[in-house]
């Protein structure tokens, strides 16, 4: 365990950074773009809303920062959505330092997305893998850069259901397995994405992180639940707030010590100061992230 706790204190300055963040309009999202204005970065908040969006631009730009925030449309659940941010990025922005896939659902109801997908899947991991592989070329020219993941501690009890992938038609579906499943998918593309990084000589990591229990609206669903309501009182010791839960991304998007490969998490587990955390053997299974690799290639139509 280190001794030394990490803080926004030891953010290096960004000055000059371009740093995407998903989901950048509330929770972690909200707080990472924040923190990387005050360090001078140009932040891109990409939110589906962008009235949401230019709200909170409006609310950090009243702080003292020293960097800018940019207000792009992106819907995770639309390719044709993901293909547009990214080609206006690209026509906007000649490198990208840090690409924090950040935004996220949790525990929801059976839907599909725009194209058809499970929809936890669809925008956890699908969404994110076409984002990355269609600002791939940009992100390789950028020396140095980094494309990181939220993941989640429910990856533990996570499986990939290559049978089923999408529980289609709700089949076997429930909103925690398929959680479960999505976040798991977020640590397979992590390592097999700094897997391609190493084999092709690429100047870029690929770096993960969770909040682990963190205070932000990804829980509203599970929390209409009846028992889970009963228990909020003693779940309130076990929380952090979504400042201190955005820390192991921060910190994965920027401390000078990050390797390819890492992931980062709270030194206690659900909550702490963010520290390098190990992952279950199931997200290492070289085989699976293969293979999902390619199912995800042939989903989303991009190819790294």
């Amino acid at each position: 365990m280190e001794k030394t706790y990490w803080t926004l204190e030891n953010m290096p300055d960004l000055s000059g950074k371009i740093i995407i963040v998903t989901g950048g309009n509330s929770g972690l999202g909200y707080e990472s773009v924040k923190a990387f204005a005050e360090k001078g970065a140009e932040v891109i908040l990409a939110s589906r809303s962008v009235e949401k969006g230019l709200k909170v631009q409006t609310e950090i730009e009243k702080l003292t920062i020293k960097g800018k925030i940019e207000v792009m449309q992106l819907d995770l659940q639309d390719f044709a959505s993901i293909e547009k941010f990214a080609e206006n990025f690209k026509q906007k922005y000649q490198k990208l330092d840090v690409l924090l896939n950040n935004a996220g659902i949790m525990t929801t109801p059976y839907f599909k997305t725009k194209d058809g997908l499970e929809g936890q899947i669809g925008t956890n991991h699908f969404g994110h893998f076409k984002l990355t592989g269609l600002l791939l070329d940009i992100i390789k020219s950028t020396p140095k850069s980094r494309v990181v993941n939220i993941s989640s501690i429910a990856h533990e009890r996570g499986k990939m259901y290559f049978d089923n992938l999408m529980f289609e038609n709700g089949k076997e579906y429930t909103p925690m397995k398929s959680y479960g499943q999505s976040k798991l998918a977020n640590l397979l593309f992590t390592y097999e994405l700094q897997r391609y990084f190493e084999a092709n000589n690429i100047d870029s990591i690929s770096v993960a992180a969770h909040p682990g229990v963190s205070k932000t609206n990804l829980a509203q669903h599970l929390l209409k639940k009846f028992w889970v309501k009963l228990f909020i009182p003693f779940m309130l010791i076990m929380v952090q707030s979504a400042e201190r839960g955005a820390l192991p991304g921060i910190r994965a998007s920027v401390a000078e010590d990050v390797k390819g490969g890492d992931y980062y998490g709270p030194h206690k587990r659900m909550k702490g100061f963010p520290v390098k955390v190990g992952s279950t053997e199931e997200s290492h299974n070289i085989e699976d992230a293969k293979k999902l690799w390619n199912i995800s290639e042939e989903i989303t139509g991009v190819k790294f």
